[in-house]
C-alpha cells in the first residue's frame, strides 16, 4: 500500500534577490531539521526508480531500479531490474560496508559510496540518507530566492572524509525546509556537479524527492534524472537486507 499523503511541485528557477547576512536562524538547527524530515528514522523506504542517463559519447541510456532502504540501520538495497543485460546487478549497503553483485560471476565486490552508480551522474551515496549536520559544518548562510521560493543559501564544508563531496552549496527553502538544488565541490573547491531536486512527497515521517537532476560540470551535455514511483512506507522483511536475498532475487 502506499503511503503518499502530499506532492510539492516546485519549479527551478533562476536565483533572485540579494543576499542577506546577519541572520536570525541556527544554522546548526536548520540542518538538523532538513535531515529530520528527510529521514525515514525507524520506518522503511520502498521504490522504483527510473534513471534517463545523457552523454555526448554514448547517448541516452535508461535504467530501472527496486530500491529498498533502512535508514535506522544505514541500510539500503538496489537491484536492476532493466536494461535486460544488467538484471540481477545489485547493491547491498550495510553499516559502512557497500557490495555490488554481479549475477553471472555469483559474486559481491567491496565498493563505494562515493562511487558513480552504474556510469551515470548519481553517486551510490544518493540513495541513502545525508546527514548534514552530522557530516557538514556551515561556513556561510545567507537569504535569497530561487525562482519564486525564498531560500536560505548555505556554504557548507565536511567534517569527515566519508562524504562523496567535502564542499557543498545548497539552497534549502525558508518556509519547509526543503532542498532545491546543491552544488557539489570537489576537495580543491572545483564544481563537480549541480543537482536539482524540483518534486517531493510525503512518504511516511519524510519528505522524498521523487525527481531529481543532476548535471555533470565535468563533461558538457551529461546529466541523469531520476524519477520515483511506486512509493511505500510499509515494512520491508529483514531478509531483504542481505547477501543471500541477493543472490536469490532474480533466480
Amino acid at each position: 500500500m502506499r503511503h503518499i499523503m502530499t506532492v510539492f511541485v516546485l519549479v527551478i528557477g533562476i536565483a533572485l534577490g540579494p543576499m542577506v547576512w546577519g541572520l536570525d536562524v541556527d544554522p546548526k538547527q536548520l540542518l538538523e531539521r532538513i535531515d529530520q524530515q528527510s529521514t525515514f528514522g525507524d520506518q522503511d523506504f520502498t521504490a522504483v526508480m527510473t534513471l534517463i542517463s545523457e552523454d555526448p559519447e554514448d547517448g541516452v541510456e535508461r535504467t530501472v531500479v527496486q530500491q529498498f532502504r533502512r535508514d535506522i540501520d544505514d541500510a539500503f538495497l538496489i537491484l536492476i531490474r532493466d536494461p535486460s543485460v544488467q538484471r540481477g546487478q545489485g547493491y547491498l549497503r550495510q553499516g559502512d560496508n557497500l557490495w555490488f553483485y554481479d549475477p553471472e560471476s555469483r559474486k559481491f565486490a567491496h565498493t563505494s559510496l562515493k562511487e558513480a552508480f552504474q556510469g551515470t551522474d548519481a553517486r551510490n551515496s544518493d540513495f541513502g540518507d545525508i546527514r548534514y549536520a552530522e557530516d557538514y559544518a556551515v561556513r556561510t548562510i545567507v537569504e535569497d530566492a530561487l525562482g519564486r521560493y525564498a531560500v536560505y543559501v548555505l556554504d557548507l564544508q565536511a567534517t569527515n572524509d566519508e562524504v562523496t563531496y567535502p564542499f557543498l552549496k545548497v539552497w534549502v527553502t525558508r518556509n519547509g525546509n526543503l532542498i532545491l538544488k546543491t552544488e557539489d565541490y570537489s576537495l580543491t573547491e572545483r564544481l563537480m556537479r549541480t543537482s536539482y531536486y524540483p518534486r517531493y512527497a510525503r512518504v511516511g515521517n519524510a519528505m522524498v524527492p521523487t525527481e531529481m537532476i543532476f548535471v555533470d560540470k565535468l563533461v558538457e551535455g551529461k546529466k541523469t534524472q531520476i524519477s520515483l514511483s511506486d512509493l511505500s512506507a510499509a515494512p520491508i522483511p529483514n531478509s531483504v537486507f542481505t547477501k543471500a536475498y541477493v543472490e536469490r532475487a532474480n533466480r
